[in-house]
């Protein structure tokens, strides 16, 4: 029972800091737990992970993000992001940055709870499943799909972050 429980308490931390990921760890999940149970304890964690990197910012602030993430990097955003962005805004946010990233800022500017969380949902269970399901395919040892499929991921990432600084420049001009 403790290995599901370091799981997922390590999908946290990887959601919550910008040089850990969790990645790493799917392929000995799906062979321990298979596809569906690894799936489920990453968007646990991912979700708490989020979870925590909200509440620390909105509870504890600048000073403790200083050492949590790139200050400069999330002081870029904090200034465009307020509690009365768009939900679609949000998304686009999850879906663009690091994880950690949207977490922090969010947290910093107040946003929302339920809504920080409906967002963070929405991005991070399907990236949870595609995520396992990349490691299902790199322990078979496809790496066409693999390939296909990171590629895919790196231009959705590329398209939301595009259309996130489009927004953000339309709404905040420098």
């Amino acid at each position: 029972m403790a290995g599901p429980a370091i799981f997922v308490a390590l999908a946290a931390a990887s959601a919550m800091l910008a040089f850990f990921s969790s990645a790493a760890l799917v392929p000995a999940g799906v062979v321990a737990w298979g596809m569906p149970t690894t799936a489920a304890l990453l968007s646990l964690g991912w979700l708490l992970g989020g979870l925590l990197s909200y509440g620390s910012a909105r509870g504890l602030g600048r000073p403790l993000l200083a050492h949590l993430a790139p200050v400069e990097f999330l002081a870029k955003y904090e200034r465009r992001v307020s509690r009365d962005t768009p939900f679609g805004v949000v998304l686009l946010f999850q879906l663009a940055l690091p994880s950690e990233i949207p977490g922090y800022v969010l947290g910093l500017a107040r946003y929302p709870l339920a809504r920080y969380l409906a967002a963070l949902a929405l991005v991070e269970a399907p990236y949870a499943a595609v995520t396992v399901w990349l490691g299902q395919e790199f322990l078979q040892r496809r790496l066409a799909p693999l390939l296909a499929v990171l590629a895919a991921g790196a231009l959705v990432g590329a398209v939301a972050l595009h259309l996130l600084r489009r927004h953000l420049d339309r709404a905040h001009p420098r």
